[in-house]
C-alpha cells in the first residue's frame, strides 16, 4: 500500500488526523514550488526477502515518522523494479493502508515483528479510498511494484532480512 498512503495511508487514524495530515502536505507542496513532498527521496537501504523461491533483494526507502509514513508514494509515478518502500510503524498492531492519491499498482506486503510475512495484498488499486488491512499485527508494510510477489514467488510466511526485524 502505498501509505497515507502512498501509497497507503493508515485508515486506523482518525478522520480529523487525516485532514490534518493532507493540510500539512498541501501545504509543504505549496512552499515546494507545487511538487510532492519527497519524504527521503535517495536514501535506500537493503531489504531482502527470503523463502522457498530464494533471496529477493529490494532497496527501500523507510518512512519512520507520521509525516513519512503520511506521504509514502503519494503521487509517484514510477518506482524501479528492485525498489520499494517500507513502513516502520514503530510497534507491532494491526494496521489497515489505503491508496489515496498513489497512482501506482502496489502489492503490500505486511510484515510482523520479527520479519515474518504475515499477508500480502497484491495488485491493489490506484487511488482508491478502500483500506487493505494486515491479517493480525504488523510492525511494518513493504510496498512494491503491482506483480512483484506473484513474479518472485513471495508468499506469507518468508521472512523479511532489515535491520528494523527483530528475531
Amino acid at each position: 500500500m502505498p501509505a497515507l498512503n502512498v501509497s497507503a495511508r493508515q485508515a486506523s487514524v482518525a478522520p480529523a488526523l487525516r485532514l490534518w495530515f493532507a493540510a500539512g502536505l498541501m501545504f509543504a507542496a505549496i512552499l515546494t514550488g507545487g511538487a510532492p513532498v519527497q519524504a527521503q527521496a535517495g536514501k535506500f537501504e537493503q531489504l531482502t526477502i527470503a523463502g522457498p523461491s530464494g533471496r529477493h533483494v529490494f532497496q527501500v526507502e523507510v518512512m519512520r515518522n507520521d509525516a513519512q509514513r503520511a506521504q509514502g508514494l503519494m503521487f509517484r509515478r514510477q518506482m524501479a523494479a528492485d525498489h520499494g518502500m517500507l513502513f516502520d510503524f514503530e510497534r507491532e498492531a494491526p494496521v489497515a493502508m489505503w491508496m489515496k492519491n498513489t497512482y501506482l499498482p502496489l502489492d503490500m506486503i505486511f510484515i510482523d515483528r520479527r520479519g515474518r510475512i504475515v499477508n500480502i495484498a497484491e495488485n491493489t488499486e490506484p487511488l482508491s479510498e478502500r483500506t487493505i488491512p494486515s491479517a493480525g499485527p504488523v510492525l511494518g508494510v513493504l510496498e512494491v511494484n503491482a506483480g512483484t510477489a506473484r513474479r518472485l514467488r513471495i508468499r506469507a510466511g518468508d521472512m523479511v532480512e532489515h535491520p528494523m526485524f527483530k528475531r
